[in-house]
């Protein structure tokens, strides 16, 4: 079992960037593949960034490529997304979720992903 709690969401102008962070604690954290998910009003869940905690490839959305950037704390069992360059499309809410696959099987899947925070808010206005 692993907890998840995301902070960092708030509201920014187009252009404009935010951290969020994802506390992890519970199971050991070092062996999951940990991953950024959003959902906008109306739309399916989609898959950000993935990043497998004991280091390796890290996975991107096509739409956030060049501007996000998955990254990890393993002192403080922290998991971050910087986002740069933000666009009012990036408007969502933000989750954080740990999967018990590998990243390269999980991939930005949500169905493979068991565990889930409770969510961030992001709101980038044009």
């Amino acid at each position: 079992q692993v907890q998840l709690v995301e902070s960092g969401g708030g509201s920014v102008q187009a252009g404009g960037s935010l951290r969020l962070s994802c506390a992890a604690s519970g199971s050991t954290y070092r062996n999951y593949c940990m991953g950024w998910f959003r959902q906008a009003p109306g739309k399916e869940r989609e898959g950000v960034a993935a990043f497998q905690t004991g280091g390796g490839t890290k996975y991107y959305a096509d739409s956030v490529k060049g501007r996000f950037t998955i990254s990890q704390d393993n002192a403080k069992n922290t998991l971050y997304l910087q986002m740069n360059s933000l666009k009012p499309e990036d408007s969502a809410m933000y989750y954080c979720a740990a999967s018990n696959y590998y990243c390269y099987a999980a991939s930005l899947t949500s169905g493979n992903f068991a565990f889930w925070g409770q969510g961030t808010q992001v709101t980038v206005s044009s």
